[in-house]
């Protein structure tokens, strides 16, 4: 099996020898100190956390023992993800100074695997946006053009891991976080069927839609991080775990795979990206898959019906940001009510507010049959569409984003367009679908397209290895 893997091969150096785990920790970090200044990829560096975990891998390869899957591998978690004894702030002023008094149940496996975290990641706050610009550190840059965003709301993994700063990222995706910022840096980014990781421990945007998921530099890599994420959790009520394997998924042909192509998911793309995708079809039939057009109606829906559901969770999950309990206070007020005024006023950014307005809006008296209620009742017609449509293919070929990465400032420019980015991605968050997006070329400025992947419930083994398949065919 030929491999791509990043992983595999920073541990094959590491058990030949070839360096220790404390040097090459050592050269990750020195990277981060050279290019974090104008990437902005990291918040927080944990360089001793790091060093102190590669002296033990270092330790362990002297005795000759065995590494495990992702010992020693440098890595980095999203700013969302619990890491006790760590700040873990969402990149929210609200949330300066907290430290989580226990480890998110993705951190403590990765951490049990003897993952080497380097530090937290730069993302949008409280993982509200499609830049990484609504950070209150700023917006992480995109490594293939500076002048360029890296996505959102996981651009700093993204940022970080394309830029070789880190030889994967966890994420989380509520609606396209994962998938978008992979698309816009040029790498892979899964986002898993919901309930498949644990999401206790993510700090919460919308809990019916977040899913925590791996951004890696290929799909074989993806898929050993997605097998040991997805675990059975009694932490959280909504974890199932895994219902397929995905590594031992990644040599199976795909001849006579019906690769399903929805009408909707074309409409208004670039020129570069829409080219990209044509080809990366031709591709899957050298392959001997049967590309099978199709039509789900129903997708046009679903940005409004994000926006409102998610919007609303948002409302109720940030209400615990008061002031009171955890995070920052106002200083000066002259009563309970005035002092959650002021520190909520002060803690969160715009777009915060204006998701957190949506939400108790559409979910007020006289507005939520009109709102609410109808958005819950698509998202059941979504979900409805895309069981009628994998009746007719094994897995869905899509744009992830209909542009490639924006300049910075756009979202400032054009609200409204900024949101129409999710249009792809948004649909399989609705229906609790796996999807991952892989880089499938570049558009006229040299800027990397990604297509995205979306199985059938349960189904990561069919779509990584449909993307496995796909670098072994293109990648030289």
């Amino acid at each position: 099996m030929k491999s791509f893997s990043k992983i595999k091969s920073i541990q094959k150096r590491l058990t030949a020898k070839e360096c220790s785990c404390v040097e090459l920790t050592q050269q990750y970090l020195n990277g981060i100190g050279q290019k974090n200044e104008k990437l902005n990829a990291y918040t927080c560096i944990t360089a001793e956390t790091a060093l102190d975990t590669a002296k033990k891998v270092d330790e362990k390869i002297a005795r000759g023992e065995a590494l495990g899957p992702i010992e020693g591998v440098p890595m980095t978690l999203k700013a969302n993800i619990s890491t006790r004894g760590l700040e873990t702030n969402c990149c929210s002023k609200i949330l300066q100074g907290y430290k989580p008094v226990y480890d998110a149940t993705v951190w403590k496996l990765l951490k049990e695997q003897g993952a080497v975290l380097l530090g937290k990641s730069n993302m949008d706050e409280f993982a509200m946006g499609s830049s990484c610009e609504t950070s209150c550190y700023g917006g992480a840059k995109n490594p293939h053009d500076l002048s360029r965003v890296a996505g959102g709301s996981s651009g700093g993994a993204a940022s970080a891991v394309s830029s070789g700063l880190a030889a994967y990222g966890i994420g989380s995706d509520t609606g396209g976080s994962i998938r978008q910022p992979a698309s816009f840096c040029g790498i892979v980014g899964l986002k898993p069927t919901y309930g498949a990781v644990s999401r206790y421990g993510l700090i919460a945007y919308a809990s019916s839609f977040d899913q925590i998921g791996p951004l890696t530099t290929c799909s074989e890599d993806a898929a050993l991080l997605f097998d040991i994420l997805s675990k059975k959790d009694a932490c959280d009520s909504t974890s199932v775990g895994a219902c397929h394997a995905s590594v031992p998924a990644l040599q199976q042909s795909l001849e006579g795979k019906r690769i399903g192509v929805a009408a909707e998911y074309f409409d208004g793309l670039r020129e570069g990206v829409q080219a990209a995708l044509d080809d990366a079809g031709r591709v899957y039939e050298k392959l001997g898959a049967k590309l099978v057009p199709l039509s789900i109606p129903e997708i046009r829906y679903a940005l409004p019906v994000y926006y409102i559901l998610a919007c609303a969770e948002a409302s109720s999950n940030l209400s615990r940001y008061d002031g009171i309990r955890y995070g920052m206070k106002a200083e000066h007020y002259t009563g309970v009510n005035d002092m959650i005024e002021k520190t909520r006023s002060a803690g969160f950014g715009k777009e915060v507010k204006h998701r957190i307005l949506l939400g108790t809006y559409v979910l007020s008296a006289g507005y939520y049959d009109a709102y609410y209620k109808k958005a819950q009742l698509l998202r059941r017609q979504i979900r409805k569409a895309f069981t009628a449509a994998f009746t007719q293919c094994d897995f869905l070929l899509a744009p992830t984003v209909p542009m490639t990465a924006f300049p910075l400032g756009f979202t400032s420019q054009d609200a409204v367009e900024t949101y129409q980015t999710d249009i792809c991605t948004v649909p399989v968050n609705i229906v609790g679908l796996p999807a991952v997006s892989v880089p499938c070329g570049t558009d006229e400025n040299k800027m990397p397209v990604g297509m995205q992947l979306i199985g059938n419930t349960g189904r990561e083994d069919v779509i990584l290895n449909a993307a496995y398949q796909y670098e072994l065919k293109t990648r030289t």
